[in-house]
């Protein structure tokens, strides 16, 4: 009975600990739109740019959050596997972007031709450009996987049993070698990523966005949904949280271990490869360096919203998005060079009263 109690009351502290953190969230969220309607500015638009800009550091965190998750280190070259898939992914996207720029991206209206081997085919614009951002999408994601796979077993299994701090420095070696290996494949110069899908603007409330940004939040929330299915509702997703919670035990269970790690990287990365599309159609530029930015904001979003927990990555990533956009909006577009103080002084007033972040669960340490 006592048993019983003790694990009721676990279950109420849990639930509390969630639903408190998601409060907090959301009252971050609505006095930042009471602000930026006392200051002036159309707190519908901020919300849309905030929620934009927050899907993407989100789709990243998922990755950090996953490999957290399980070995309990960060990867630090995540942010460079996802440049490398915006960089993957340029390719077919300029050979389509040529191919359709003679209907100066107005070919939704009507038919296309497409020459495709020597053979031409019609096809409706519109679903040529869903079907070559969903290709796009498609090869990002198992090149970035590949990748990832290549980072784990250079950078990590190898170091499986060392110090914590050797596969960390490790890590950082190989997000030089890849932020190296992008500048020297593409040059130091930021590339213009094309617009594929035909922009529209509608307008809401005042506020005007883009079909990209509705892309942007749309794909975020499937990874998410996703990504919690397999791993709460799959063999392979029980496998990765028994392999989370106790290593050795599960090792005496007959999972195979650096199976599920590699899986782990494989699809934190394909996420990631994904992401980046959405990314370089959004922002319409990409570098080499870019992976290092997006990478820290990233990391942040998977802490402040709980690393280990794929549902605070997306939390944190969305109210990272969210601040920094209000901050940009203030004094008429004279805060941005306030963004990141910001953002990260939110983030240790977060840890210091939340020290798992806003979604995690406090795990006592294995002695």
């Amino acid at each position: 009975m006592a048993v019983q109690e003790a694990a009721g009351a676990g279950t109420i502290a849990q639930a509390a600990t969630r639903y408190s953190g998601t409060l907090i969230a959301v009252v971050l969220v609505l006095l930042m739109e009471f602000a930026a309607v006392a200051q002036g500015t159309n707190a519908f638009g901020v919300l849309i740019s905030g929620l934009t800009l927050g899907s993407l550091y989100a789709v990243v965190a998922l990755g950090y959050t996953m490999v957290y998750g399980i070995i309990e280190l960060i990867n630090f070259a995540h942010g460079d596997v996802f440049a490398f898939g915006a960089f993957a992914s340029l390719w077919l996207m300029e050979k389509m972007d040529s191919q359709m720029a003679d209907v100066n991206y107005q070919y939704s209206l009507g038919q296309h031709s497409l020459d495709v081997l020597g053979i031409q085919f019609h096809v409706p614009g519109m679903v040529l450009a869903i079907w070559t951002v969903m290709l796009a999408m498609v090869i990002a994601a198992v090149l970035c996987a590949i990748l990832g796979v290549a980072v784990e077993r250079i950078a990590y299994r190898p170091l499986r049993n060392a110090p914590r701090l050797a596969p960390l420095i490790t890590a950082i070696g190989m997000s030089f070698i890849i932020e190296n290996l992008l500048l020297q494949w593409r040059g130091g110069s930021s590339l213009s990523y094309p617009q594929i899908v035909p922009l529209t603007h509608p307008t809401l409330f005042g506020a005007a966005f883009s079909d990209v940004d509705i892309l942007a939040m749309v794909v975020a929330l499937v990874m998410m949904v996703l990504l919690d299915r397999f791993v709460n509702a799959t063999k392979l997703g029980k496998a990765m949280r028994a392999v989370a919670q106790d290593r050795e035990a599960a090792l005496m269970m007959g999972i195979n271990v650096d199976r599920i790690i590699a899986v782990t990287f494989i699809v934190g990365s394909a996420l990631a490869g994904a992401g980046a599309v959405i990314y370089g159609m959004d922002l319409g530029s990409i570098g080499y360096n870019m992976g290092f930015t997006l990478g820290l904001y990233a990391f942040t979003a998977a802490v402040l919203g709980g690393i280990g927990n794929i549902r605070g990555a997306m939390l944190g990533g969305l109210l990272i998005g969210m601040v920094q956009q209000f901050v940009n909006t203030l004094d008429n577009g004279q805060g941005t060079a306030w963004s990141d103080p910001v953002v990260f002084a939110v983030l240790v007033l977060v840890l210091v009263f939340r020290p798992s972040g806003l979604l995690g669960a406090q795990i006592p340490e294995k002695v």
